[in-house]
């Protein structure tokens, strides 16, 4: 069958999901409201669901009345039986699967649980919406007449008294349908080897020679992927190797300090950037414009969304309000109920709204990845917006940073150390360190505060790190690849001293 006549009926066959997108943009209190009430009775008959009498809850007010909020240590109970075998203890359907997530590189992880409806009506019926909202809107792509190519993390997959866990993007690859090694690259034996940079190889080596029209993975990764393919072919850019590519879908991480390396590495105008929002947990929200910065929330992915203010946050004992009353340009914690048997669990992400008609996001930061030393109130939104300001100005690229408190000695001030490592570095290092300071005193009143005649904080203080510091500190930690990440901002030292130790 020929290439456009393949792509023909793929994009037809894709696009019949529109409909029912329009109906939860249309009514989606509704649809929420709907999905909640399903939840509850779907799982009242499980262990959860008897202890917090789900066989009472008629409504929302009745789900907050009965069902505390909740953070991963309250419920590792219950999922450490189920992974030992015990079923029907949160949600009605035997879970075999367990997406293992430590998040930001902390040293203890989290399993958490998989359901077959979240595999099948969340995870995998996302990333068909992710072509869909793509191809509606780019009628012309010829994306289906060459192969997407997907990097994933470690893929190994561990088998634990009849359970098995490891990364998500592994169980997602263990779950896709046979049909999918035609339409992707890497094939499916090479996506699931366990050694990163042994699979690193093997990913190049497989798909040099193929048509590649599409990207999908986590930004630092990719860069890592992509700068080894033009070490390997001796190519000026990567569309010299895949001259059909024509869009990247990527999320895990802010995608602004790494866009000015893709423009580089990608000179093609028309080239389109896609970004996702999904974790271990769930997949939340999917960019459904060209050019925009905004996700739209999905709300038919059997997850019930509630918002905690970050204004008057306290961690579980926080009260969470439902998608009716959140309002734009506020930071909300995330809480999702889902239909892998999470109940009001506190995924630890903040987002915004930027819109209420259709409901849009951004992502701004995590929870704990607040620098409040001083009263500051930093999140990782103000920072890598004052990061993007102070590299156009010096024509500056960044690899990776981290930064962290100055504590109070004496009389002296307290401040902020950063490690940065550089693409390109700035030539007047002073000069990037006023612009970085004077975009946060623009961008955050706090900050700005605390700044003034440096009585709380000093002057920022910036270390470069050595080329491959921070490449060199995850693989020391076994956490190359996938949605390890190096974290941001910290209201402790660790992190740093760490890094400045290597």
């Amino acid at each position: 069958m020929p290439f456009f006549l393949v792509n023909s009926i793929i994009s037809w066959f894709l696009k019949k999901r529109i409909h029912q997108i329009e109906l939860f943009l249309k009514y989606p209190i509704d649809v929420q409201e709907e999905l909640l009430l399903k939840l509850v009775s779907t799982a009242k008959r499980t262990a959860f669901g008897n202890e917090h009498h789900f066989s009472e809850i008629e409504n929302y007010k009745d789900f907050v009345k009965n069902v505390p909020i909740q953070k991963y240590e309250t419920i590792a109970p219950l999922i450490e039986r189920c992974r030992k075998g015990e079923q029907n203890l949160f949600w009605p359907t035997p879970i075999k699967w367990f997406a293992k997530s430590s998040g930001t590189t902390n040293a203890k992880s989290k399993f958490i649980p998989v359901s077959n409806e979240a595999l099948e009506y969340c995870h995998l019926k996302a990333g068909k919406d992710m072509l869909c909202l793509y191809i509606t809107n780019n009628e012309e792509s010829q994306l289906f007449t060459g192969k997407g190519l997907k990097l994933g993390g470690s893929s190994a997959i561990y088998e634990d008294n009849n359970s098995y866990f490891g990364d998500l993007s592994a169980i997602i690859t263990e779950n896709l349908p046979f049909w999918a090694d035609f339409s992707s690259a890497p094939k499916q034996e090479t996506a699931l080897l366990a050694e990163w940079e042994t699979k690193l190889e093997a990913i190049i080596e497989e798909t040099i020679h193929e048509d590649i029209t599409s990207l999908v993975g986590v930004p630092s990764w990719m860069l890592v992927l992509l700068n080894r393919v033009l070490d390997k072919t001796g190519k000026n850019n990567i569309l010299e190797v895949w001259p059909n590519l024509e869009v990247y879908f990527h999320g895990g991480v802010n995608f602004n300090p790494y866009r000015e390396q893709f423009k580089k590495l990608i000179p093609k105008k028309s080239f389109k950037y896609y970004e996702t929002y999904n974790a271990s947990e769930g997949f939340f929200a999917i960019q459904d414009q060209n050019n925009s910065k905004e996700l739209l929330l999905m709300l038919d992915y059997g997850i019930f969304y509630e918002f905690i203010p970050m204004t008057e946050y306290k961690g579980e004992s926080s009260k969470a309000i439902p998608l009716s009353e959140v309002k734009k340009d506020v930071d909300y914690g995330l809480i999702i109920t889902t239909n892998a048997g999470l109940w009001r669990y506190m995924i630890g992400d903040t987002i915004k709204f930027t819109s209420l008609d259709p409901y849009r996001i951004k992502i701004t930061g995590r929870t704990r990845h607040y620098i409040n030393v001083f009263g500051e109130e930093l999140n990782i939104e103000n920072v890598e917006d004052a990061l993007n300001l102070a590299c156009k100005k010096t024509n500056a690229t960044i690899t990776d940073y981290t930064l962290a408190p100055i504590f109070m000695e004496g009389k002296n001030s307290g401040g902020h150390e950063w490690l940065i490592e550089f693409k390109d570095a700035p030539e007047n290092l002073q000069y990037f360190t006023e612009l970085l300071d004077n975009a946060l005193k623009s961008i955050n009143s706090d900050y700005e505060a605390k700044r003034y005649n440096n009585l709380t904080l000093a002057f920022p203080k910036i270390q470069v790190a050595k080329q491959g510091l921070f490449y060199e500190w995850l693989k020391k930690k076994g956490k190359l690849g996938g949605q390890h990440k190096v974290p941001r901002l910290s209201n402790k030292r660790e992190f740093l001293e760490e890094l400045l130790s290597l």
